[in-house]
């Protein structure tokens, strides 16, 4: 397999050279725009047909916690190439309370998720420690430096070793101790494996689950922070900024090579890693557990395609980016935003080890942050929120609705003192004292190719009113939706989205759910 390097050389050969850069840009609020070249994904988005199976639909057993069933709530998908017709403005209106995680008190079970933890790589023991005290709001420092999060593939060895330094202190933390290595993993497994029930909400019949909704980005990004405070805190350096690994830059497109030293000191490295996808492979941002064994050029050019759609065509308003409104009562399934469901969720399936029980570490929810890769990975995810809104439009803006705002969840900070903390105060990074280093970004001038909205009279795909439901999608299924309108006026097209609606979708929510609409 040709080196990345070799095929950047091809692909951008007017890249700069970062690591000989001496000053570099930093943004608030978006990166700096670049040209560096056109390619069309057409030829390469879609995989043959035969690479395009989805792996089989697991369901829990029907419990009253664990069933995922899309009922009230719509599974929304971004434009795709079939559509049906719905004004987001005219949604009913819910009438509910923000959701309110619980304290750190006992009262928070095991995992409730049907895997096998038996054979399982890692404990289904999802609660971190009790708290010692009640948790109080949490009130940002007011002083201190501006942390920067650098892209890890260009980041200097001297910044390299102040991260594992940080990483290898946090690993000897023992056990009980709430800022351990261990402990932070719990935390992100409690709030996505179901061990949380919306009891401080009133409802201690309803699981809290922190993905498929409007929470999933401010959830990462309080979690996150903490994170790199407990990191920052352990080598007294609070100036430590959190790396970020740039995967939507070709030049950081193959695992971070740091993570892959095998040395035993090396507090990074993660075994339990699919083996075939490790350097010099070129990440697949559209992964489906089928490789598409395309040229590393190739995967590069789908990989920036990929991007464009995810963070532009099918993200132009806070519900296909977020993800939908979840509110107190609420089953814990709502609706995906374009970047949890694409490229996060990807990332997450291409690396988790397949020859595990249930895909450790990074391919499940409960395991996913006992990978070290996990939180550079989120930390570039949490940079998509940035350059999103950098991207202009009116709505490129957080979610303006009170039950997004007031949602809040419980940490540790560094300090081992539980604090609750709310969406509402995670909008600005400069109130969070961080910033992300630019970065190159050539997917914003790659679009895909448009695809033709015209069908031809055939038997397959089925037309949609001919389909018997429910249908049990243990392979991949096609269905013509006629679109209901084809010529809108312009007005129209500002105030009405055309988006696809699947409702009353059951599946396994404790693994990452990744959905494909072609």
């Amino acid at each position: 397999m040709a080196s990345l390097s070799s095929t950047l050389a091809t692909l951008i050969p007017s890249s700069p050279d970062f690591s000989k850069t001496a000053t570099r840009r930093r943004s608030k609020t978006h990166a700096k725009l670049t040209h560096r070249f056109q390619v069309s994904c057409n030829d390469h988005e879609k995989p043959p047909t035969t690479n395009r199976q989805p792996e089989k639909l697991i369901l829990p057993p029907e419990t009253s916690l664990n069933r995922q069933n899309v009922d009230r709530r719509n599974l929304l998908l971004g434009l795709g190439g079939l559509y049906t017709t719905t004004n987001l403005n005219t949604l009913p209106p819910v009438f509910a309370n923000p959701i309110k995680a619980p304290s750190f008190v006992p009262g928070c079970t095991d995992s409730l998720w049907n895997l096998d933890f038996e054979s399982g790589v890692r404990t289904g023991a999802c609660c971190p420690p009790a708290a010692k005290e009640l948790e109080m709001d949490y009130k940002f420092p007011t002083t201190g430096e501006t942390r920067i999060r650098q892209p890890i593939h260009r980041a200097s060895p001297e910044y390299i070793q102040k991260f594992k330094d940080a990483m290898q202190k946090m690993k000897a933390l023992p056990d009980d101790d709430p800022c351990s290595f261990k402990n932070q993993a719990k935390v992100h497994c409690a709030y996505c494996n179901n061990s949380y029930t919306q009891m401080a909400s009133g409802y201690p019949e309803k699981v809290l689950q922190v993905h498929y909704s409007w929470l999933f980005f401010p959830f990462h990004r309080w979690f996150l922070y903490f994170f790199e405070r407990i990191l920052g805190d352990l080598i007294e350096d609070k100036t430590f900024g959190l790396p970020y690994w740039n995967w939507d830059d070709p030049a950081g497109m193959e695992i971070p090579a740091v993570f892959e030293d095998r040395g035993r000191s090396n507090p990074l490295y993660n075994s339990y890693r699919n083996v075939n996808h490790l350097r010099p492979a070129v990440i697949d941002l559209d992964y489906h557990m089928k490789e598409r064994n395309l040229s590393p050029l190739d995967q590069v050019r789908v990989n920036l395609c990929i991007m464009n759609r995810q963070m532009k065509r099918n993200a132009s308003d806070p519900t296909s980016f977020f993800g939908g409104e979840y509110v107190a009562g609420d089953n814990p399934i709502s609706s995906v935003g374009s970047i949890e469901a694409g490229c996060h969720t990807a990332v997450h399936r291409w690396v988790g080890d397949p020859r595990t029980p249930n895909d450790e570490d990074l391919g499940n929810f409960y395991s996913a942050a006992y990978d070290p890769l996990f939180y550079v990975h989120h930390a570039n995810v949490d940079r998509m929120w940035t350059l999103w809104k950098g991207l202009g439009g009116e709505g490129r803006k957080e979610p303006n609705d009170k039950n997004w705002e007031e949602a809040s969840y419980v940490f540790y900070d560094e300090n081992r003192k539980p604090v609750r903390v709310y969406n509402k105060h995670c909008v600005n990074l400069e109130d969070l004292k961080y910033e992300y280093e630019d970065s190159e970004t050539p997917w914003k001038s790659n679009p895909p190719k448009p695809r033709s909205a015209t069908y031809t009279e055939t038997t397959s795909p089925e037309n949609v009113t001919e389909m018997e439901f429910p249908l049990s999608i243990s392979e991949t299924v096609t269905i013509q939706v006629k679109r209901p309108e084809t010529n809108r006026p312009k007005d129209q097209k500002k105030t009405i989205k055309e988006i696809l609606l699947l409702k009353g979708i059951n599946f396994n929510g404790g693994k990452f759910l990744s959905l494909m609409c072609s």
